[in-house]
């Protein structure tokens, strides 16, 4: 299992408590917190505090909470790149995102579709690269998206509402360029209407 940001500030805090105990000088302390941040499982941080948990620590837990797995992680991972060049690309359904997949449109059309998708990992990440054309991305209201892409006379957009974490749903993080193109990001799309309900409205 994957560690979060928020399961290696709990260790942080463990070491820091311990340092002002007296139970690790301050040479230790920074040895251990260069492990803690560089930690990528729970694996990988269980052992930087073993010996505190044996020696009694009380308060702060030193071995990370896990949380509740959700039921779309998993599964052999699809594609790892969608190309359009002067063209169309589209992908939805139940496909499974890689840990990473690279979207590039030139002078075409990339439209990833999420709300249906597994995630090979807990954390998977969507670099996009558009240049006179454009990346459409939708994610469900049940993940976690994180959005840092950059546009250069063009648009690198996060058209979401504010939404809270959710412990234990997969977290996508989408970044990238845009040169002279779009990134949007938006949420899943709505239902249509049947006619007779939008003229009784």
């Amino acid at each position: 299992m994957r560690a979060s940001d928020a399961d290696r500030e709990r260790i942080a805090q463990v070491l820091h408590q311990a340092t002002a105990e007296g139970r690790l000088d301050i040479h230790e302390l920074d040895e251990r917190l260069v492990a803690v941040y560089a930690a990528k499982t729970y694996g990988e941080l269980v052992p930087i505090t073993a010996d505190l948990v044996m020696s009694g620590l009380p308060q702060t837990p030193a071995v990370p909470q896990y949380q509740p797995v959700s039921n779309r992680i998993g599964g052999e991972p699809g594609s790892a790149v969608s190309v359009a060049f002067w063209s169309g690309v589209n992908r939805k359904g139940g496909w499974v995102v890689p840990r990473m997949h690279n979207a590039v449109a030139i002078m075409g059309g990339i439209e990833i579709d999420l709300t249906h998708a597994n995630f090979a990992e807990a954390e998977v990440t969507i670099s996009c690269f558009a240049f006179w054309g454009g990346v459409e991305i939708r994610v469900p209201d049940d993940i976690n998206v994180k959005v840092d892409g950059f546009g250069f006379m063009g648009a690198f957009e996060e058209q979401l509402p504010s939404r809270r974490h959710i412990p234990g749903a997969p977290t996508v993080r989408i970044t990238g360029l845009a040169i002279m193109g779009a990134v949007e990001v938006k949420g899943p799309k709505k239902k249509k209407k049947g006619i007779l309900r939008e003229l009784l409205e």
